[in-house]
């Protein structure tokens, strides 16, 4: 078992020391001195050493050449192999017309192909549109109006989705990958038969480098125009998250690592989550990338032990349910030394649950967004362990302000909309001027997230604007019911929303999944949630479910769909 941390470190020790590896990596020529740069009218914080452009980041990688870098099933693709394919569908790419400031869109699973089209398009200063796969037609062919793709790369079973769709006809050409070709098609096998490209492409830090449309649990998904500038200084913040807790903690070695990285893939390429803060870091160091078709917690056990992976990211429910399942103390994990939780505020109990699993695995976590192009702040480690309810310190190159109902700067320890700046913002939101003018104002982005800062720098997100709870004046926070829901052992999946109450305006509720047979009961979970959090908060209507909480492709509980088809008179 892990032992605790704090047992052998005392937080102020800790605190002290990320101040020092901090200020030592950010001073001048150090690898992440920070300055200042120009964009749109706003001098904005920046890596002085980042390369200008994601293309930049791939051709960085033409040395690591047979090291393995996708793992697909059976199939394996080195980074030799990978650049050659590069190459030819970007030398097809152009054969075509498309060239800098064009889109090309990603309509597939996590295949292999995903990636390697995604870094031909940002070979060419191609953007790439992420296709949600779990999209409907309907869905699908508004994103494609909206992107107006030159080329569409497509599996099967987005084929069959978009081939009568009106939009299609928008594209010049159409590719299938995995699938027979059909009439007016192009096969992926003659993609990648052509000429390598001859020129490289001149792109600017400030275009478009991908359009990744918003998860859209509310409203119709917004593409989010994330630039080359802002994607290359979220891999530098990843690294230098990494490195600074790594200095800290006393870990950092000169000495090249012996052992590969292997990241398991478990969330979709569409997202930030796996593409910006999970692929990018891990290609840029020369890692391997092992990517699943579906989630599912049996299948991870058996490819963290047979691929040897080491690190792990997903949403909190997915590393519950890997740590939950009968076969997690049957496999061998000792390669896994971080398991990443994203996407939603990472319960406290799992946190320790990680660092109490017997084998060298620590518990890591953030807080980013699409509107950041990755990452806000990391934590993990001993770092993580102390402070459970964190989502760890700012990166270098933003600035945050917690405001309050009228835009008022509010003090330290004060709970109010974050409010974030810096060369991560999104250019703005593609057609949708307005969206824009409204999420992004004089450079700083309302993100709708309700967090606070503490005294030495740490970011608290405690929940969603939106879906705050107000019962009779007070705030409820959904996360910190759904983490005390947690903390009862028969939990497996928790989801707080308000539900209206003519006498308060909103009552406490709460829809729970429990572990298969486990006989607990409303009442039960009430009384345990008595001594963990105040009366007000405990929900009134809970809804005890036996199948899974829906949520979207990026693992997110889908709130408000549970809360529209849920009555009142049913709930225990």
């Amino acid at each position: 078992m892990a032992a605790d941390p704090l047992l052998a470190r005392d937080v102020d020790d800790l605190d002290a020391a990320l101040i020092t590896a901090w200020a030592t990596l950010t001073a001048p020529g150090a690898p992440f001195e920070v300055g200042e740069v120009l964009v749109r009218d706003q001098a904005l914080r920046c890596f002085v050493q980042a390369p200008e452009t994601v293309a930049q980041i791939w051709a960085a990688t033409r040395p690591f050449g047979e090291k393995t870098y996708l793992v697909f099933g059976e199939e394996r693709v080195t980074y030799a192999q990978a650049h050659r394919i590069v190459d030819r569908v970007a030398g097809w790419l152009s054969a075509q017309g498309v060239g800098r400031g064009d889109r090309v869109a990603i309509a597939m699973r996590n295949y292999p192909e995903w990636m390697l089209i995604y870094w031909a398009c940002m070979t060419l200063g191609v953007a790439a549109v992420g296709m949600n796969a779990w999209w409907v037609a309907e869905e699908m062919d508004t994103a494609l109006r909206d992107a107006r793709p030159k080329v569409v790369f497509c599996d099967a079973e987005r084929w069959e989705r978009l081939r009568d769709r009106p939009a299609v006809a928008s594209a010049s050409v159409i590719v299938l990958a995995r699938t027979p070709q059909t009439d007016g098609t192009v096969a992926w096998e003659a993609v990648i038969e052509s000429d390598p490209a001859k020129t490289v492409a001149r792109i600017d830090p400030d275009d478009d480098a991908c359009i990744f449309y918003t998860s859209g649990t509310t409203g119709t998904p917004k593409g989010a125009q994330l630039t080359h500038r802002g994607c290359v200084n979220n891999l530098m913040n990843i690294a230098f998250g990494m490195a600074v807790q790594a200095l800290a903690s006393g870990a950092a070695s000169a000495d090249e690592p012996t052992v590969q990285a292997v990241a398991l893939v478990t969330t979709p390429l569409f997202h930030v989550t796996a593409n910006n803060c999970l692929a990018h870091p891990a290609t840029a160091a020369g890692g391997a990338l092992v990517l699943m078709r579906k989630w599912d917690a049996g299948e991870a056990l058996r490819l963290i032990e047979t691929e040897r992976v080491t690190a792990m990211s997903g949403v909190p429910t997915m590393v519950r349910e890997l740590l939950s399942h009968p076969d997690a103390m049957n496999r061998d994990l000792s390669s896994l030394a971080s398991l990443v939780g994203g996407g939603a505020q990472v319960p406290p109990d799992l946190v320790a649950r990680v660092e109490a699993f017997p084998s060298p695995v620590r518990p890591g976590s953030g807080y980013g967004m699409t509107e950041l192009c990755g990452a806000l702040t990391n934590i993990s480690g001993e770092f993580f362990a102390a402070r459970p309810e964190s989502c760890g310190r700012i990166l270098p190159t933003f600035e945050v302000r917690i405001l309050g109902d009228q835009d008022e700067v509010l003090a330290i320890g004060e709970t109010g909309e974050l409010s974030v700046r810096g060369v991560g913002v999104i250019k703005g939101y593609l057609n949708r001027p307005e969206e824009t003018a409204d999420a992004i104002r004089d450079g700083w982005l309302s993100t709708g997230d309700i967090a606070r800062l503490d005294a030495d720098g740490y970011l608290y997100v405690v929940d969603r604007k939106k879906d705050m709870i107000l019962r009779g004046g007070e705030n409820v926070y959904c996360a910190e019911v759904e983490a005390a829901l947690f903390r009862h052992p028969a939990v497996a999946e928790a989801c707080a929303f308000a539900v209206a109450d003519e006498r308060l305006g909103e009552e406490v509720g709460a829809v729970v999944r429990l572990h298969p047979e486990s006989p607990v009961t409303a009442d039960d979970l009430r009384q345990t949630l008595a001594g963990l959090i105040a009366r007000h908060k405990t929900p009134r209507y809970i809804w005890l479910v036996d199948q899974p909480l829906p949520r979207n492709a990026s693992g997110k509980v889908l709130r408000r769909d549970l809360r529209d088809a849920l009555s009142p008179a049913d709930a225990g």
